[in-house]
């Protein structure tokens, strides 16, 4: 292994669409899915093993969800963890977590992974990561890894695929945003679009001379404490200044601007876990396309439904065709599939009504 390889997990989401599975004590990114003894978070740090050193795999997460890390990767040094005191999008927390890796080594080379994705085949997975680590040594690149859509998606972003550099990596010709149903059909149809899967590799000196040029804003703060990064001043210097910071994902911020991005498409049987539809997806299905999540149900004149019960409930269901039921402690969700864009809103709503007793 490279010691100069580094890999930031960001930890710190609430998962609003896989509400009520998913809620704020209980994010997505620490529940076992799939009865496997492992949550999604436990699962992305054992993809890294002989890939990253443990002590150079950083978690960065939310205040309030520290407890659970410790408890499910109790071999991750304190050190590893970096707090954030407000939520402020990717841009920041990478912009942190680049100045805080550079302070320890200047020649860190990073990559950005989030924590809750699923990959199938881990041999491919492994193989990408270490060619889009070659891939950046001794350039001054960002690079994004592409997922070959399957179908016209509308809940993820989109970049056109250019040039061939080498091998699997490309020049970069946009970046789209969440694409209407349309628009997302003529990507699928045309080739040379590819899902943004939200993991990302550069340098440190690359990522912060991006921020700077780029997104100069949210930079400002680390730019002004540098002095404090990798000293027992840092957590001080962020817990006072951090929420200065400007809400902003780092492909509106650097991505989308600037010239020197690439993408290497790969192929592992990548699943974002971010919604309700994905989990049916790649769950099995019997013969009339039910998923039943580690529950009893027995589903009568029903097809294409997904039902998630916690504890031994029992559900028994006539007539649904295409829908969502999820019941967990004091919260049950019943909403049709091609909504479940909307459920977002409705957890918004919820708390509107409710306060925060059911999220």
């Amino acid at each position: 292994m490279d010691n100069n390889r580094y890999c930031v997990i960001m930890c710190g989401g609430v998962g609003s669409r896989f509400w009520p599975f998913s809620k704020s004590a209980m994010p997505k990114q620490f529940i076992d899915f799939f009865g496997t003894g492992r949550s999604l978070l436990q699962t992305a740090v054992d993809r890294l093993n002989g890939i990253v050193p443990l002590a150079n795999i950083l978690l960065l997460t939310n205040e309030s969800y520290e407890p659970l890390i410790r408890e499910q990767l109790p071999e991750i040094n304190s050190k590893q963890i970096l707090l954030e005191p407000a939520r402020r999008n990717t841009a920041p927390c990478i912009a942190w977590a680049a100045h805080h890796i550079k302070a320890i080594n200047p020649d860190a080379k990073m990559m950005v992974a989030p924590s809750d994705h699923l990959i199938i085949n881990e041999g491919k997975y492994r193989q990408s990561v270490h060619d889009a680590f070659d891939f950046i040594e001794g350039r001054d690149a960002l690079v994004t890894m592409g997922i070959k859509p399957s179908r016209p998606e509308t809940g993820y972003g989109y970049i056109q695929v250019g040039d061939v550099v080498q091998g699997n990596f490309s020049e970069v010709k946009t970046f789209t945003e969440k694409p209407n149903e349309d628009l997302a059909q003529v990507f699928l149809e045309s080739g040379e679009f590819y899902w943004n899967s939200g993991m990302f590799f550069w340098s440190a000196d690359s990522i912060l001379n991006a921020l700077n040029t780029f997104a100069p804003d949210v930079v400002t703060i680390f730019e002004r404490g540098k002095e404090y990064f990798g000293t027992p001043q840092e957590k001080a210097y962020i817990n006072a200044n951090f929420e200065a910071c400007p809400s902003i994902s780092i492909d509106f911020a650097v991505m989308e601007k600037a010239r020197n991005v690439y993408v290497e498409t790969v192929d592992f049987g990548w699943n974002d876990l971010g919604t309700w539809r994905s989990l049916y997806e790649i769950s099995p299905k019997n013969s009339a396309g039910n998923v039943t999540q580690n529950c009893k149900a027995l589903m009568f004149n029903s097809h294409n439904n997904i039902v998630a019960i916690k504890g031994d409930k029992l559900v028994v269901a006539s007539g649904l065709e295409g829908y969502i039921v999820a019941d967990v402690d004091d919260a049950l969700l019943i909403v049709p599939l091609e909504e479940e864009q909307k459920i977002k809103q409705y957890v918004n709503e919820v708390k509107s009504k409710f306060g925060d007793k059911y999220l």
